[in-house]
């Protein structure tokens, strides 16, 4: 998914544009488009209309839709699947995470990992301050996970899944853990960490007696995966980026 908000020869989709500025889906701005709610050069917009970036007007609730500021860096959103490496290589020949996001505008790394079998929201950008910030032990931002995992569990299992656990010499902090649902031979939590301990998650099943069987982040702090697609990326907008600056100050 190519995401640039640079004015092309060509015109895009409106939808698109919305998606490249970081504001909506591409779903949900056809539901606003279908609405009524958004206008092009003061003309109220209609499904599959295109438009020139930069040149036309847009308004979404009256507020203008504007391309992300520029910065020096890049910062990317990425729907990791399953079987995909946190990495820029592999010797083996595996797909990384760099080849989805190639076209991105320059060369960026992944902000700490998923491992190969878990999925969802990665970040990746070429700001390495903030990569080291945000992969920090310390850093105070959330990352949320909905974890899938065999069995049927009982209050007692999720309260203690959430207690500290001493894992390669250090006592973990504790993790918040919610049911989400209950499935036929599984059951779904909901699992919320401050710190990003090595395959933390996973670790803490094992060491409980649990199999995972999906691992799925869906948000880190504010910035929630939403209905990207998997395999998908788009540029963060300016709000995400200053809210990951200014929650990572005075961190080293």
């Amino acid at each position: 998914m190519k995401s640039s908000c640079s004015t092309p020869v060509e015109p895009i989709r409106l939808q698109k544009y919305f998606t490249d500025c970081g504001v909506l889906s591409r779903r949900a701005a056809e539901e606003e488009i279908a609405a009524g709610r958004v206008t092009v050069n003061g003309i109220p917009a209609v499904l599959g209309q295109k438009i020139f970036p930069g040149i036309d007007h847009v308004l979404y609730h009256g507020k203008p839709v504007l391309p992300p500021a520029r910065t020096n860096h890049i910062y990317v959103m990425l729907n990791k699947p399953r079987g995909v490496l946190s990495s820029v290589s592999d010797d083996r020949g595996r797909r990384c995470v760099t080849e989805l996001t190639v076209d991105a505008g320059g060369r960026i790394y992944p902000v700490g990992r998923l491992d190969y079998n878990s999925e969802g929201l990665l970040l990746l950008t070429d700001d390495g301050a903030l990569t080291h910030r945000l992969t920090h032990p310390r850093h105070e931002i959330p990352k949320i996970y909905h974890v899938t995992v065999a069995g049927k569990l009982h209050d007692e299992q999720i309260s203690t899944l959430g207690a500290p656990l001493a894992l390669d010499g250090y006592m973990t902090q504790p993790v918040l853990v919610e049911r989400i649902a209950d499935e036929a031979n599984a059951t779904v939590l909901r699992m919320t960490l401050y710190e990003g301990r090595n395959r933390q998650i996973r670790r803490t099943c094992e060491a409980h007696g649990l199999r995972v069987l999906r691992l799925y982040r869906v948000a880190i702090g504010k910035l929630a995966l939403g209905d990207l697609p998997a395999g998908k990326w788009r540029h963060l907008t300016q709000d995400e980026i200053n809210y990951l600056l200014d929650n990572t100050k005075g961190q080293s």
